[in-house]
């Protein structure tokens, strides 16, 4: 009776061990999800506020819709992004797709930060604007399926569609912590003429050190 009791401690021991790893490898790359979804999505978000810095036109109109043709840009480049970073995670490993990805998208977003305005570099701004869309296009492709396949693989048997879940809600995570770090800058630390100055860079900066975050993390994330 000892000795089958203290194989059954055993095994309990054993079962939180591979618990704690699984639940290990699931904050992780849901974590980097979340803060790809957070970089995509602040661009919306503070596009009334830069859009003037690089789209210089008299109709306000006009210049959120230039913005937004960028944005809508992105999407064309997902699938491809998707293509690219699924054939890495298959023929280099999950992490290295998934650590990639998130570099990639800090690269974007630290890009937008820096870039200066079209009043200093003239067409070069929204060019580069543009680029640095493309990057965070192919970075968020890949991203959504290389994290989804990731989720159910480090997943039991079990419960694969309870961890998978978690991207949908990093998702949705990363969109209101968008609109959170908006609210906060508007209405705590910063006036309107600041955030049009150059307040909205500020977003982008934290999208881009929370991709190093990230990426430093998914180091050492647990290989499928």
């Amino acid at each position: 009776m000892t000795d089958q009791a203290a194989r059954v401690s055993a095994d309990d021991r054993l079962d939180i061990h591979d618990v704690e790893r699984r639940v290990k490898a699931i904050f992780i790359g849901s974590v980097g999800n979340l803060v790809e979804w957070y970089d995509f999505y602040a661009y919306t978000a503070f596009a009334l506020y830069f859009a003037p810095a690089f789209f210089p036109n008299s109709d306000p109109v006009v210049q959120q819709l230039n913005a937004a043709v960028l944005f809508a840009a992105t999407f064309l480049m997902r699938p491809l992004g998707g293509w690219l970073f699924g054939y890495i995670a298959d023929h280099y490993g999950r992490r290295l797709s998934l650590t990639l990805s998130v570099v990639c998208m800090c690269f974007g977003s630290l890009i937008i930060a820096v870039t200066p305005t079209y009043a200093s570099i003239g067409l070069a701004a929204p060019a580069i604007l543009a680029l640095a869309r493309v990057i965070e296009g192919l970075s968020l492709g890949g991203e959504y399926g290389a994290s989804a396949t990731y989720l159910s693989e480090v997943a039991d048997a079990k419960h694969r569609g309870f961890y998978s879940s978690f991207q949908y809600v990093t998702l949705i995570g990363g969109q209101l912590t968008a609109i959170i770090v908006l609210l906060l800058l508007q209405k705590v630390f910063l006036t309107p003429a600041e955030l049009k100055a150059w307040g909205w860079r500020i977003p982008f900066v934290i999208g881009a050190m929370l991709a190093i975050f990230a990426a430093v993390m998914r180091r050492n994330l647990h290989e499928t």
